[in-house]
């Protein structure tokens, strides 16, 4: 039976106790900094005004996008493939979802917005240590954050050791990509790629 109503849903589930409801703040606080701080990686979500969703990572050194105040962060927006579909969404829509890991930890970091998209020199040059120096940088005002439980990566053993997935498992990304873009050019290698990605890294 498909489920069409919250009522029907809501059925099959306990309701979220007052610990899960009110975890969730609506700036940021000094642990939600704290933790930014250990951050390498984020993946954010996002959305066309045709509600078409995109989830794209970005990465870079611990601690890359910055708190520029409790109720502001800031993403620079490094070297990609140029689609910009992120890019693109939040000219759209504005709404974004972020997701923060960090290594070895299980527990994430969630924090919904809105976001914008700048060029200010006053904002670009907070990250003029960077290798690439962003063109654009993504404002996001917080409008709720909480930290989120760690059973997804504890069920999914993520950081250990022992769950990695040895590559040569899979074809290679210029092999997929060959074959989702019906290509007629030699496959490139993981070797020839990682050599073109050194440039943007």
């Amino acid at each position: 039976m498909q489920i069409k109503t919250i009522e029907e849903l809501r059925t099959l589930y306990s309701a979220p106790t007052k610990r899960v409801i009110q975890k969730e703040v609506r700036s940021i606080d000094s642990h939600i900094e704290n933790f930014l701080r250990f951050s390498p990686l984020l993946v954010i979500g996002s959305a066309s005004a045709q509600f078409e969703m995109d989830v794209s990572p970005r990465g870079g050194d611990p601690g890359f996008v910055k708190v520029m105040d409790p109720q502001t962060l800031l993403i620079p927006d490094a070297p990609g493939n140029n689609r910009l579909d992120t890019l693109q969404n939040i000219i759209a829509t504005s709404q974004v979802g972020l997701l923060f890991f960090v290594p070895g930890v299980d527990e994430l970091l969630r924090i919904n917005g809105r976001a914008t998209l700048h060029t200010d020199e006053s904002l670009l040059n907070r990250f003029s240590s960077l290798k690439h120096y962003p063109k654009v940088v993504i404002k996001v005002n917080v409008l709720g954050a909480y930290m989120h439980c760690a059973k997804a990566l504890m069920r999914s053993n993520l950081w250990s050791p022992d769950a990695q997935v040895d590559r040569s498992l899979l074809p290679t990304m210029g092999q997929m990509i060959k074959d989702h873009a019906r290509l007629d050019t030699p496959v490139e290698t993981q070797e020839e790629m990682l050599k073109r990605y050194e440039i943007d890294l």
